[in-house]
């Protein structure tokens, strides 16, 4: 045994077998396992990752189906684009095209009283409805603060400000 014992050493060297030694020494049975489970958590996608930005047909074209709940003809997008195409300041044209889609008859757009009822719903169902994603907690917590305290807020307002926003030409 001494003899096998040498032999290592001097093939491993004094280091490597102490390490296999101590290895084999820590290794001991009934030796309680510790298991940690993780709760499932469903991430969603984020601003971040819309890098892409709408041409001017598919903005158009989505904002009119994300609010009417329907495509849009092909005469009226063609209106709408040659409008769009015609003013210089593309800004200030959208907004008016927003604007006019938001009082137009048959938008589908929540009541004040269906906002103000569930307020958290409201903002959930919006920020998929335009940014086809959830709300961070900042997010949430920021329109509900917004929405709550100011009771001159409408919902047609704050569907504005999504349609107008930055993150909503992008995808």
């Amino acid at each position: 045994m001494r003899a096998i014992i040498i032999k290592l050493l001097q093939n491993i060297g004094g280091i490597g077998l102490l390490a296999f030694l101590l290895m084999m020494i820590s290794c001991q049975g009934g030796q309680d396992v510790y298991l940690y489970e993780v709760n499932e958590l469903e991430v969603s996608g984020t601003n971040l990752e819309k890098s892409n930005l709408k041409t001017d047909l598919e903005f158009l074209s989505l904002a009119y189906s994300d609010l009417f709940g329907t495509t849009i003809s092909e005469n009226a997008l063609n209106q709408l684009v040659n409008s769009y195409n015609a003013v210089g300041d593309k800004q200030l044209i959208a907004d008016y095209i927003i604007l006019n889609m938001l009082e137009a008859p048959g938008a589908s757009i929540p009541s004040d009283q269906e906002m103000r009822a569930d307020v958290d719903a409201f903002i959930k169902d919006t920020y998929k409805k335009f940014f086809v994603r959830e709300p961070s907690e900042y997010e949430r917590w920021y329109l509900q603060q917004l929405i709550e305290q100011d009771t001159e807020i409408s919902p047609e307002q704050m569907y504005y400000a999504f349609l107008t926003s930055d993150e909503y030409r992008y995808y």
